[in-house]
């Protein structure tokens, strides 16, 4: 199948259609649309809160109100089925309501971080053809004269007036066209932390099926959960909240527009969350901040923490302070995941779960390994996505010719079937000549107990060409740590000593991308100026 948008851009799916069919016969996708689904939530519990934030909280017949009129004032814009929207909110109510409502006339959401600078909405409503585009301000929507494709952009935000605004345009009569649960409904967009980046289209089955089975697995039974989401819900992570926790499994959202951990905290008091998701260094920064005296978190039962790995010292850490078991999700906006949630934090990814991905580990040639063989982690299932959006080189380099994704990680499964990751197939520093992975040097470092976050980068060598250099943050009232020590643990840990990284930066915490992952661009940076050479 091939759809394309009016603008021209083609979206294929490369999962031969009978696997599709057969995941909606075995239950695992639903096979209706996203909508559709939002709508049975609706009729079922009206009065249940949906969405709460810190300007209001909406009931589930409340937010069907909003999403039908900010529909019925797109429609009236001119944008149809078929289109792609770009989407620039903040997290907060108006940002769940507009995906809905792009979901609801059938057109593709395509959701980006918010903030300064014009390049991601160049970059992505460009080359995607965005027809029309949702921005949280004027100022934000700087760069849109220049996209031939964009027809219609409309705002929120106090101040904004005039017919382009969103928080004043009338309900009016819409009614949800008939649509397609093979379309595509929303394209995710990788961090960007390691190349340009990907857009990935995923259709309303694969959101409402394989994505949405994966977070009910988090959820061990609970019902009805409440979810403090704290990462940007535009990032591949974030995707887990209107399409998935609203649409397709009727849980309460309270939102934050950006994460500190004393306005977490806060939330957990006021409003009462079971279930709380972040990413590592989040939920660093919540083990590591004092008790306050009105603190309460006994309403929270699990913590889920995902877009990046998760040391032991910070799981640890983190279940001691809330009180709360910790799950740790592997995954990527590519379509792949597994999680810990009926395994533990036992060292590996989890078990695969063939209602969300299955998991195999193939040879360079595409071979399929057997357990204990290392190789490229590959994964097919009701999750995985139609392709890449734009991109056919991508297609042609991440995707068999019978729709498994490649992951360009490389794992084992383990003789219970358990994922053990062991880094990426080709993030490599080269040190005279000799390939070293940081993800392998990342992974030792991260069982050092006074370390809660790391990232090995690159830095420039005149000799030897390049050098690993380890950026680290350590727990609260750790001592001084020096490079003899780290390299000395490692050492004793069997680590190579070519492996070994020659230089050492200690950060109070590592800084992060848009989407809460570390940014190796800007750790690079502090790295290649702070790094001490090697004599």
């Amino acid at each position: 199948m091939t759809w394309t948008s009016r603008s021209g851009t083609e979206i294929r799916d490369l999962v031969p259609s009978e696997a599709r069919r057969r995941w909606v016969r075995d239950g695992h996708c639903p096979g209706r649309d996203l909508y559709t689904l939002f709508r049975a939530r609706v009729d079922a519990h009206p009065r249940r809160e949906a969405v709460i934030d810190d300007e209001r909280t909406l009931d589930y017949a409340a937010l069907d109100r909003e999403v039908r009129r900010i529909a019925s004032a797109l429609t009236a814009a001119g944008v149809r089925d078929r289109d792609i929207v770009g989407i620039r909110l903040p997290n907060g109510w108006r940002a769940v309501v507009t995906e809905l409502a792009v979901a609801a006339i059938g057109a593709v959401a395509l959701p980006y971080p918010a903030g300064r600078g014009i390049r991601d909405t160049a970059a992505l409503l460009g080359k995607s053809r965005a027809a029309a585009a949702v921005f949280g301000s004027t100022s934000d929507a700087d760069g849109t004269t220049c996209l031939p494709d964009l027809r219609v952009v409309r705002t929120f935000g106090a101040g904004e007036d005039g017919p382009r605004s969103l928080d004043t345009a009338p309900a009016g009569a819409w009614q949800p066209p008939a649509i397609d649960p093979e379309a595509p409904v929303r394209i995710l967009v990788t961090s960007g932390s390691e190349a340009e980046p990907k857009m990935i289209a995923y259709s309303h089955d694969a959101m409402a099926g394989g994505r949405a089975n994966y977070v009910r697995a988090l959820h061990d039974g609970s019902d009805p959960v409440r979810a403090l989401m704290m990462m940007p819900l535009s990032s591949s992570y974030g995707s887990c909240a209107t399409h998935v926790s609203i649409a397709a499994l009727g849980s309460t959202l309270v939102l934050m527009d950006r994460f500190d951990p004393v306005t977490a905290l806060r939330l957990v008091r006021e409003h009462r969350p079971t279930h709380l998701f972040g990413v590592p260094t989040m939920l660093r920064r919540l083990a590591e901040h004092p008790p306050g005296p009105d603190e309460d978190n006994t309403c929270l039962r699990t913590v889920v923490s995902s877009s990046a790995p998760l040391s032991e010292v910070t799981a640890d850490a983190c279940a001691r302070r809330l009180r709360a078991r910790v799950i740790s999700v592997y995954g990527s906006s590519d379509g792949i995941n597994c999680h810990t949630a009926r395994t533990g934090l036992d060292g590996s990814a989890g078990l695969p779960d063939p209602a969300v991905a299955q998991l195999r580990i193939v040879a360079p040639d595409g071979r399929p390994l057997p357990p204990g063989d290392p190789g490229e982690i590959c994964a097919r299932g009701p999750m995985t996505p139609l392709s890449y959006v734009a991109a056919p080189d991508l297609d042609a380099r991440y995707r068999t010719r019978d729709g498994w994704v490649r992951s360009g990680d490389r794992g084992v499964l383990d003789g219970q079937g358990r994922l053990h990751v062991l880094g990426r197939l080709k993030q490599v520093v080269v040190r005279g000549g000799h390939n070293i992975s940081p993800a392998e040097v990342e992974l030792e470092i991260r069982a050092h107990p006074a370390i809660v976050d790391v990232a090995c980068v690159a830095v420039p060598d005149d000799d030897l060409g390049e050098r690993l250099c380890a950026c680290v943050s350590l727990a609260a009232g750790s001592a001084e740590l020096q490079l003899p020590a780290l390299t000395a643990f490692l050492q004793a840990r069997g680590l190579e000593r070519r492996k070994l990284p020659e230089a050492l930066v200690v950060l109070p915490e590592l800084p992060l991308a848009p989407t809460g992952k570390v940014c190796r661009r800007t750790v690079t940076a502090i790295a290649v100026h702070r790094a001490v050479p090697v004599p």
